[in-house]
């Protein structure tokens, strides 16, 4: 019997620690603003629950070397797909950094990112203590057929996906893929950087 497996979702995954450092220290100003537009309501109500959400990062030049590991990253990524990738350029739709309340409870219902062809995710702050993503299960007909599965342990009948991360984690992972972050205790600082990428044709980003 042959085992064909079609309609994968791929993820990609790798430790990509060297960026840490300097993309942390360029993160400070962003969460400290958001921190700060935050104030009044945290004065009133208090940190718990809250993400702090920068403002957009994609023309900062203290992330220029980082934006362009990940956007090539990003473009290989679809070709190994076996898209005609010489037929399109990669541009980043939006970039920002994010970082949950230090009292805990920050967390992101399951979501995507509309209209867009690659996303990913660079993790600055975290451990084995802190929140982390879910990836759910992208095919409609699977989701509502789905069949109990044997175990808790990861096959091809899962309908979720976690991944456990530390600093330096890179994720990249298709833009129709649903994701989320569990609820955050605040043990730890978490903290990551988000962007989205769309591939655009060539001659659409050449009369842009």
């Amino acid at each position: 019997m042959y085992i064909n497996n079609y309609f994968n979702t791929t993820v990609w995954s790798e430790q990509k620690p060297e960026f840490v450092k300097s993309l942390n220290k360029a993160s400070n100003k962003y969460i400290k603003e958001a921190r700060n537009r935050e104030k009044k309501r945290i004065k009133e109500h208090g940190d718990f629950g809250t993400s702090y959400h920068s403002t957009p990062l994609t023309k900062d030049n203290d992330f220029l070397d980082f934006r362009n590991y990940i956007g090539q990253k990003s473009w290989e990524y679809l070709d190994h797909q076996g898209f005609d990738m010489q037929q399109y350029t990669t541009m980043f739709s939006e970039m920002w950094v994010q970082e949950f309340a230090k009292k805990g409870g920050g967390h992101h219902s399951a979501h995507i990112h509309w209209n867009q062809h690659v996303s990913g995710f660079y993790f600055l702050k975290a451990s084995d203590r802190t929140s982390m993503p879910v990836f759910h299960e992208p095919r409609t007909g699977a989701r509502t057929t789905k069949l109990f599965t044997k175990s808790k342990d990861l096959c091809h009948g899962s309908e979720l996906v976690h991944f456990k991360v530390q600093p330096g984690t890179l994720i990249i992972f298709p833009g129709y893929l649903e994701h989320e972050f569990t609820v955050d205790h605040g043990k730890d600082p978490f903290r990551f950087i988000h962007w989205n990428i769309q591939a655009v044709p060539k001659m659409m980003a050449k009369n842009a």
